[in-house]
């Protein structure tokens, strides 16, 4: 049973889910550190390193890793492979934290029960603008919000921030990006509480 629970009723939907996610994976405590590449395998998903993936034009592979690399996080395939896996690609000049949360939301979708989600071109609109479809933002927001929620855990977020620990310090505890235990922060309704335990004592 969850002790510590979010004030707002999203909140604690995804915490729900999430604390389904943790304890598939076998986790006893919400401090405990998930990994999501140990997930990876029981939600079908083959994550495969970029230099093995063939086909892309040099052109195309200069944009990704240079001038486009803040641009993208990871990607899956629309099609699955012959064994019924998804393929997932992940932003090789990313870190692990980032490679993290970004991995976390896919398996989210997968045990979430999601539809794949694509950004396919359309149409245009009047101005000439490309417009997507097949795009949830609903459930890219729940994937999302359930994966933070599985790797930063709203009872041991809260514990930490009364403590007085720093986001960067919660972040590596829990091997993601000091972004996302901010985001968690924030949504989380923690957000004052880490400003009078936190940033008025600490430099950070």
């Amino acid at each position: 049973m969850i002790r510590d629970i979010p004030p707002t009723a999203k909140g604690r939907r995804y915490e729900l889910q999430a604390r389904g996610l943790r304890e598939f994976a076998g986790l006893r405590s919400d401090d405990e550190r998930l990994d999501p590449f140990d997930l990876a395998h029981y939600a079908n998903l083959l994550v495969v390193p970029y230099d093995e993936i063939e086909g892309l034009s040099a052109g195309t592979m200069a944009h990704l890793l240079g001038e486009g690399k803040d641009m993208w996080s990871g990607g899956a395939a629309s099609k699955k492979l012959p064994d019924g896996r998804k393929l997932i690609i992940l932003n090789p000049t990313h870190r692990k934290n980032r490679h993290n949360a970004t991995l976390m939301e896919e398996v989210s979708h997968v045990f979430l029960g999601h539809k794949p989600s694509r950004l396919a071109i359309k149409n245009t609109n009047k101005q000439g603008k490309a417009i997507a479809r097949d795009y949830n933002q609903e459930i890219e927001e729940e994937a999302y919000g359930t994966g933070a929620a599985a790797l930063v855990p709203y009872s041991a977020l809260k514990k930490f921030v009364e403590q007085g620990k720093t986001s960067r310090e919660i972040a590596r505890h829990f091997g993601v990006s000091r972004p996302l235990v901010e985001f968690r922060i924030k949504i989380s309704r923690l957000w004052d509480t880490y400003k009078d335990r936190v940033l008025q004592n600490k430099a950070i």
